[in-house]
C-alpha cells in the first residue's frame, strides 16, 4: 500500500469550493508538519498551506478561503485541503507533503499529485 494517497481532484466550477484528501498508511507519523503545495502548467510548484508548530499558515493567494486540517482514525489520519471560491488560478496538480517532526521544513513524504481544473 503506497503511503500517500490523494483523491478529490478534478473539474471545479468557478466560485464553487473544492477539498482534496490525502489518505496515509501508518507510515507516515502523524506529528509531523504537513503541507500542500500546487504546481500550475508551466510554472515552479508553490506552497499553498501548512500544519505545523501553532496554527496553519497559509500564502497569500488562497488567505481567508483556504483550511488545511487533518482526522486521525486509530494509528493513521487523512489530511484535507479545503478551498473556496475557487478562481481559475487555483488551477493546477495539487500535492500534500509530510514531514517527521513539526519544526522540519524537509518533507520526506509526498502525494502522487492530484489535477484540479477550474471552468469560468
Amino acid at each position: 500500500q503506497a503511503p500517500v494517497v490523494e483523491s478529490g481532484g478534478g473539474l471545479v466550477q468557478e466560485g464553487e469550493s473544492l477539498r482534496l484528501s490525502c489518505a496515509t498508511s501508518g507510515d507516515i507519523p502523524s506529528n509531523g508538519a504537513m503541507a500542500w503545495y500546487r504546481q500550475a502548467p508551466g510554472k515552479q510548484r508553490e506552497f499553498v498551506a501548512r500544519l505545523g508548530v501553532g496554527d496553519s499558515v497559509h500564502a497569500p493567494s488562497v488567505r481567508g478561503r483556504v483550511a488545511i486540517y487533518k482526522e486521525t482514525l486509530k494509528n493513521t489520519f487523512t489530511l484535507f485541503l479545503q478551498l473556496d471560491s475557487v478562481k481559475p488560478e487555483d488551477a493546477g496538480v495539487y500535492y500534500c507533503a509530510f514531514a517527521t517532526s513539526l519544526n522540519s521544513y524537509e518533507y520526506r513524504y509526498w502525494g502522487q499529485g492530484i489535477q484540479v481544473s477550474v471552468s469560468s
